[in-house]
């Protein structure tokens, strides 16, 4: 909202009525106390206020968007949604994109996605992003709307390997902050960032996506910075279960939402249906769900059968 009032007229939707109190008293999140939003920025409690706009920007938790787009479907028929969401839906293993579009049917979806850790971004520094969609014109549309000289959109076709890029991620960032909470080394991460890589393009092309993709801003771009920022929520819990907290526990020490918990059950019931090979996503649903050790985990997939690194799974 910050970055599009410097362009447009931005209304803020915050569905939390003590939020929404918050903001309108001191102008920021209470997490950012380092921002303020400018008095153009309409902050509202009230889905009818968002009717008339010609963008709507999605930043949700994904388990909280087939509840919203069910809301929104009774006063909004047709538009433009930026999905900024991270996540596959468990029950139904779609991406966001397919979640939005089956509750709304006249709508237009893209995809804003990347290392655009949003604490870095409202302190206006340097940030590249990728936005996919099908529509060259509306994508580039979007591209200016988003441009700044400290934002630097790029534009990409392959909706599905972005939205999955930006998912599946999520699950190999928790296993990076297992790695920190166990007191691994920078070589162990190294690898589990690595191999990872060879895991979401594995799953991303197996459902459709390119594999040059995986390569970009949303695939190794936006891996890399969740598997090593501070602020990374994903990596910060695994730190937690490595230290030796139940997942309940970590949950409640976090404070905020982990997308990798949700996408690491929708993982496993896609990997099994699709017979996609997923050790690390694997290890990381057993270590939260199953109570698997962490180092048990370790020893299992460094004891795995030894085989060409570039070989595609059997």
């Amino acid at each position: 909202a910050l970055l599009l009032s410097e362009k447009e007229d931005v209304t803020l939707w915050e569905y939390d009525k003590n939020n929404f109190e918050y903001l309108l008293k001191k102008r920021h999140p209470w997490f950012f106390p380092y921002i303020m939003l400018p008095e153009k920025v309409k902050i509202t409690n009230s889905i009818k206020d968002l009717v008339h706009s010609d963008f709507y920007v999605v930043a949700v938790p994904s388990f909280a968007v087939r509840g919203l787009f069910k809301k929104l479907s009774r006063y909004i028929k047709k538009g433009i949604f930026i999905s900024a969401v991270k996540g596959i839906e468990e029950k139904s293993m779609k991406r966001m994109s397919e979640v939005m579009k089956e509750e709304i049917k006249g709508i237009d979806v893209y995809v804003l996605s990347g290392p655009t850790h949003a604490e870095e971004v409202a302190k206006k520094l340097p940030t590249s992003c990728v936005i996919a969609g099908k529509n060259l014109r509306i994508l580039k549309d979007i591209q200016n709307i988003f441009s700044r000289d400290y934002f630097r959109p790029y534009i990409n076709r392959d909706i599905i390997g972005v939205e999955i890029a930006g998912s599946v991620k999520n699950v190999i960032a928790i296993a990076s902050g297992i790695c920190d909470g166990i007191g691994l080394g920078i070589n162990s991460k190294a690898a589990l960032i690595t191999r990872g890589l060879a895991e979401i393009a594995r799953f991303g092309i197996k459902l459709g996506a390119q594999r040059k993709t995986f390569m970009g801003l949303a695939g190794i771009g936006d891996l890399m910075v969740t598997c090593f920022s501070k602020y990374s929520r994903n990596r910060n819990l695994g730190e937690l279960i490595g230290k030796g907290y139940k997942l309940d526990q970590a949950l409640k020490k976090l404070k905020m939402t982990a997308e990798g918990v949700y996408t690491s059950k929708a993982l496993r019931k896609v990997s099994k249906i699709y017979k996609i090979d997923m050790p690390i996503s694997n290890e990381v649903y057993n270590v939260l769900f199953r109570e698997k050790k962490p180092r048990v985990s370790l020893k299992d997939l460094m004891s795995r059968p030894l085989k060409d690194e570039f070989q595609e799974a059997k």
